[in-house]
């Protein structure tokens, strides 16, 4: 009893109470569980995903556009960078110093060698050729008098009335008398000349440039502009340059008597100017480019070409006969080089490594790899694989290049390929 009484007399202990511990460790599971969800669910489907894909992949069938492949000739064509340069071009420049009283030319306009251009007051030259030929006229008469008393002399001589000296001295004053009127013809020549440079004429056929000097201005032979420039542009030429490398090519042609045509292309190289041939090459290499100057000709005749020009250029040098050609689209390119697709029974396709040849438009020579006839693939080669199966469409099919149709397909993979769509 004493007992019981104690305990009943002890003060009861308080309880511990860690309820306050249950929020903190709940909110922590939340959210590991939040975060892990995703990885346990990957784990857990993908045994499917795996199945699924070797699905999709077994029922692929590519469509593909095939052409076939040709045979005929390449033309081997030569690409260039050119600048258009007249025939020949010349800066007209007055030869003597005067007034310029005439402009007798159009600007831009077109002459003919010989045509007036424009005239320089003829009248200090005209006063020139006066004085030059009244010279001459005295002088003339001198001599005249000069042979007549030589005339006479040789005879007194004969009747041995005169001295031998006197005729001798008679006959040197005939010849410097005749020396005299020689300088004076060429004193009046000189002066005619001078007459006929007041004057100016085109020297060459061609197109003229714009006018440097206006009417009423003193202009001197010394001049460096001049009064204008005629370009001759019918016929007109094209330089442009070529590698180095391709020289003994060009000269072999043109040492075998061979025409090489040129063609001439506008900056874009789409649009064809002019048809011309090669005329010159240059006699060296340029050494800071590696490249050759060559000089082609163009008749010209719709005027397309104008001088400093940009254009260009393609020269054939060869043709390739009977080769392999394909469309240039077939052409892939990978680490181990060119190669193409070629299309199987219609179904499968194949990889084959190719040498390609020169280039011409939108085909190109296979010199090794190819053979006439054979399928290669154009469009929709971007999901192909050596071994990919394939359905041939035409380029107007209503499956678009690179679409992908399903053939032989089951019903479950069918269900694996609407899900992964």
């Amino acid at each position: 009893m004493k007992l019981e009484e104690n305990k009943a007399s002890r003060p009861a202990k308080p309880k511990r109470r860690y309820h306050w511990l249950a929020w903190p460790v709940l909110i922590l599971l939340i959210s590991t569980a939040y975060f892990i969800k995703p990885f346990i669910g990957g784990f857990v489907q993908a045994a499917p995903e795996k199945k699924r894909s070797d699905s999709y992949g077994a029922g692929i069938v590519a469509a593909i556009v095939a052409e076939p492949v040709k045979e005929g000739d390449v033309p081997v064509y030569l690409n260039g960078l050119g600048t258009v340069t007249g025939l020949r071009t010349v800066t007209v420049k007055s030869r003597v110093d005067g007034e310029l009283v005439h402009i007798a030319f159009k600007e831009g306009g077109v002459v003919r060698e010989g045509d007036q251009l424009a005239e320089i007051d003829p009248r200090p030259f005209q006063v020139q050729l006066m004085q030059a030929e009244g010279q001459l006229l005295r002088d003339e008469a001198l001599l005249r008098n000069a042979r007549i008393d030589l005339e006479r002399y040789q005879t007194l001589l004969e009747q041995d009335s005169i001295a031998a000296q006197q005729v001798a001295t008679q006959e040197a004053t005939v010849e410097q008398y005749q020396g005299i009127v020689a300088t004076d013809q060429a004193l009046v020549a000189n002066a005619k000349l001078q007459l006929s440079y007041a004057k100016i004429s085109a020297p060459i056929a061609g197109r003229l440039g714009l006018r440097m000097v206006d009417q009423g201005n003193i202009v001197k032979a010394s001049d460096a502009n001049g009064i204008a420039v005629i370009t001759q542009t019918q016929p007109i030429a094209v330089v442009f340059t070529v590698p180095e490398d391709q020289v003994p090519a060009v000269m072999k042609r043109l040492h075998s008597g061979k025409v090489l045509p040129v063609e001439a292309y506008d900056r874009s190289g789409k649009n064809k100017l002019a048809q011309g041939r090669l005329m010159a090459v240059d006699n060296r290499i340029d050494p800071a480019t590696g490249t050759v100057k060559l000089k082609s000709q163009f008749n010209n005749e719709d005027e397309s070409l104008f001088a400093n020009q940009f254009v260009n250029i393609r020269m054939k040098i060869d043709t390739l006969r009977g080769v392999a050609i394909a469309p240039s689209a077939a052409i892939q390119n990978g680490n181990a080089g060119s190669f193409v697709y070629v299309v199987k029974d219609g179904q499968t396709v194949s990889t084959r490594p190719v040498k390609l040849g020169p280039v011409d438009g939108e085909q190109v020579a296979v010199l090794e790899g190819l053979q006439a006839d054979e399928q290669v693939v154009v469009d929709g080669a971007d999901k192909l694989r050596e071994g990919a199966r394939v359905k041939v469409i035409g380029r107007s099919g209503t499956v678009a290049g690179g679409a992908l149709l399903f053939a032989n397909e089951s019903d479950q993979d069918r269900t694996v390929r609407g899900n992964a769509q």
